[in-house]
């Protein structure tokens, strides 16, 4: 790839997901919870779909709206930082079981917004059965050819959409992928050549070896 093409991808991607595509770092939150504590729900709309909704999840759902679905008792609130530790933003966990479990971040600290969903467990799948788990080849087979931000960096493993079959998802949809905990030790030469702050093809044969596979997943529903 054209290292100037490369650079443009990269930069456009870290602009369009902002803080969304880094990982949650729990800080003391003064939001209090002031809800009646509910059973465990039976939730068993697990469905993602891009930029719409996550099961009950919609761009209208509010914190009351996720107490009264999930029972209060099931939510932690908390704030995260944002890319490279700048700024601070709310956000709420919902623990459930079975891999159901998911965070929302809101677009401000009344937490009537959200912008996008994440930390979803396994059993959150998008309709073509994209979710956290997906191996490497399901993802070649449902997206086709691709390209991915090299691993080992912020934004490492970050698979670019608009290269794949599921390009309608840019914008709606981050998908973030990793080599297997112990990959760097035995291939170390596969891995280096797949990391760093560059971007590779899906069929780069230093993939196969690696264990890859889908690690996180964020839906965006209201990112403006």
């Amino acid at each position: 790839m054209n290292p100037s093409v490369q650079t443009i991808a990269a930069t456009t991607l870290t602009l369009l997901l902002g803080y969304s595509a880094n990982p949650v770092v729990a800080l003391p939150s003064n939001h209090h919870q002031n809800f009646t504590v509910a059973q465990a729900p039976q939730l068993t709309d697990t469905l993602i779909v891009p930029g719409e909704r996550v099961g009950p999840v919609t761009r209208k759902t509010t914190r009351k709206d996720l107490a009264r679905i999930f029972g209060a008792s099931r939510l932690v609130d908390k704030n995260i930082y944002g890319p490279e530790g700048i700024g601070i933003f709310p956000a709420t966990q919902v623990n459930l079981n079975r891999g159901r479990s998911f965070s929302i971040v809101w677009t401000d600290k009344t937490r009537t917004k959200p912008l996008d969903v994440r930390d979803l467990g396994s059993a959150w799948k998008t309709r073509e059965g994209i979710g956290v788990g997906t191996s490497w080849n399901e993802l070649r087979n449902k997206l086709g050819d691709f390209k991915v931000l090299g691993l080992g960096w912020d934004y490492g493993g970050t698979i670019l959409l608009e290269s794949s079959k599921l390009s309608r998802y840019q914008g709606k949809l981050v998908l973030r992928v990793d080599a297997a905990a112990n990959a760097g030790e035995k291939y170390p030469n596969a891995y280096r050549a797949v990391s760093g702050d560059a971007t590779f093809a899906s069929s780069d044969r230093h993939w196969k070896p690696l264990g890859v596979k889908l690690t996180q997943v964020i839906v965006l529903l209201n990112p403006d």
